[in-house]
C-alpha cells in the first residue's frame, strides 16, 4: 500500500507541476458511484424518503460514510470526478456545495482537503413518476418500476460532476428527454406472445436515459475535453422480457453513436439541437455503466463495442490488488470495480488529444492502509473509485 500512496503523491505533484508549466498538462479523470442516496441512510421504504435525507447528512460534516468517501477522493486527488448515485438536490448550497464545503474542504482520515471550484448537476429521470404501468404488474404505482427511471422519489440516484477546470456552461448538452423510440434499430421489448411490452401511449413518451446523458465541455488550457457522463440502468430486476437489459444496452450504445460520425444524425438534445459530438473532439466517457464485457447479466456486446471503438483507448483496464484478493478464483477480479464482483465503472478516454499514463481502481488489499475505507459496503460504497491519469496532447 506504501507504493499506492507514493503513486498518488507523485500523481498529485505531477499535476501541479504540469499545470504551472508550459508542458502538456497531466489530468486525472475519475468515476465513483458513491451510494449517496436517501435509502443508504434510512431503511428502504421509509415513508417520506426524499433528497432531504442527504441534505441533512451533508449539512453536518460528520457522516462517517461520506467522510470516508471524501477521504478516498482526497487520496486520489482527481482533477475531474463524476459522482453517481448522488441524489439530485436543487439548491446547490444544500447539495453539491455542502459536500464540497463540509467534507472535501476538510482533512479526512489524514488526507488533505481538496477543492472543486466548478461543478455541474441537473435533473434525472430516476424517480420521475409516470402515469403508466411500465412493469406490467397490473398497477399504476407512479414510482419504483413505474417511474421513468427506477426510483422511489424524484432525483434518487442522481449525478454530479466536479472539476478543477472551468466548465463551458453555454455548450453543455443534456439528453434526459431523448425518446428511446427515436433510436434507430433500438432493442425491442416484447411480451411472451410477441406483442410490445409497453403500451403505445407509454412508449411514445419513454425516455432512453434511466438517469440522463450529459456532454459537459471542460476548458483545459486552450483545449476542450468533453466529459460524456451517464449511469445506465442495471440489467436486472426484470423478467424474461429483459426490459432493463435492453435499456442498458441502448443507453451504452448512445455514446457509441454519439462519437461516431455518420451514426449520430438521429440524436437530439433537450434543447432540440441535433447531431452528435463534433468530429475531431477530445472526450472522456465516464460512469457506472452497470455492464461488463465478460461477466454479469448485461447484453455484453454493448459495453464491449464501446470499449473497442476505434476512437477510444479501451486498454489497459484499470486494476487493483484489492479486487484480485476479493475474488481470488476469478481471472477478471483485478479489474472489478464493485464489491459484488464485476467491472461496472469506466473512464474511457478518446485517442484524439489524450494519452493514458496510468490508471487504477482504489481498492486496497486487506491489511494495507485505508483498507478499512472499503472493508464493508457501509464503509463507503459497494463500488470503487476508478481513475485514469492522462497526458493532454
Amino acid at each position: 500500500m506504501k507504493s499506492l500512496l507514493l503513486l498518488f503523491s507523485m500523481l498529485s505533484a505531477g499535476i501541479l507541476q504540469a499545470q504551472s508549466s508550459n508542458k502538456p498538462a497531466d489530468i486525472t479523470f475519475t468515476t465513483y458511484n458513491v451510494s449517496m442516496e436517501a435509502e443508504n441512510y434510512v431503511p428502504r421504504g421509509t415513508k417520506g424518503n426524499s433528497e432531504k435525507v442527504l441534505v441533512k447528512e451533508l449539512s453536518t460534516g460528520t457522516n462517517t460514510q461520506i467522510k470516508n468517501i471524501a477521504s478516498i477522493i482526497q487520496t486520489v486527488r482527481p482533477d475531474v470526478i463524476l459522482l453517481n448515485e448522488f441524489d439530485y438536490v436543487q439548491n446547490p448550497d444544500e447539495g453539491v456545495k455542502a459536500f464540497i464545503k463540509n467534507y472535501l474542504n476538510k482533512d479526512q482520515n489524514g488526507a488533505k482537503a481538496i477543492d472543486y471550484p466548478y461543478y455541474y448537476y441537473a435533473t434525472v429521470n430516476t424517480g420521475q413518476p409516470s402515469p403508466f404501468d411500465l412493469d406490467n404488474n397490473g398497477k399504476k404505482e407512479q414510482f419504483g418500476s413505474d417511474a421513468w427511471g427506477f426510483g422511489m422519489y424524484p432525483g434518487q440516484y442522481g449525478m454530479v460532476l466536479l472539476s478543477k477546470y472551468p466548465i463551458d456552461t453555454k455548450n453543455i448538452r443534456t439528453f434526459q428527454h431523448f425518446k428511446w423510440k427515436d433510436m434507430p434499430d433500438h432493442q425491442r421489448t416484447m411480451k411472451a406472445d410477441g406483442s410490445d411490452w409497453y403500451a403505445p401511449e407509454a412508449w411514445a413518451q419513454f425516455p432512453l436515459s434511466s438517469k440522463s446523458h450529459w456532454d459537459v465541455p471542460l476548458k483545459v488550457g486552450k483545449k476542450t475535453i468533453h466529459a460524456l457522463v451517464s449511469h445506465p440502468t442495471p440489467p436486472t430486476f426484470d423478467g424474461a422480457e429483459d426490459r432493463n437489459g435492453k435499456r442498458n444496452f441502448d443507453e451504452i450504445r448512445f455514446w457509441k453513436d454519439y462519437i461516431t460520425e455518420g451514426a449520430n444524425a438521429y440524436i437530439y438534445d433537450d434543447k432540440q439541437s441535433r447531431g452528435g459530438l463534433k468530429s475531431g473532439s477530445s472526450f472522456v466517457i465516464m460512469g457506472d455503466q452497470n455492464a461488463s464485457p465478460d461477466e454479469g447479466n448485461a447484453i455484453n456486446g454493448g459495453i464491449r463495442a464501446l470499449i473497442e471503438h476505434p476512437l477510444i483507448i479501451g486498454n489497459p483496464q484499470p486494476e487493483s490488488k484489492g479486487g484480485a484478493q476479493h475474488s481470488p478464483d476469478n481471472k477478471f477480479a483485478k479489474s472489478h470495480t464493485a464489491f459484488w464482483r464485476m467491472r461496472a465503472d469506466y473512464v474511457l478516454p478518446s485517442r484524439r488529444g489524450l494519452k493514458i499514463k496510468d490508471s487504477g481502481v482504489f481498492w486496497p488489499a486487506k491489511g494495507e492502509p485505508m483498507w478499512e475505507l472499503v472493508e464493508k459496503r457501509e464503509s463507503s460504497s459497494d463500488h470503487r473509485l476508478v481513475w485514469v491519469r492522462m497526458e493532454v496532447l
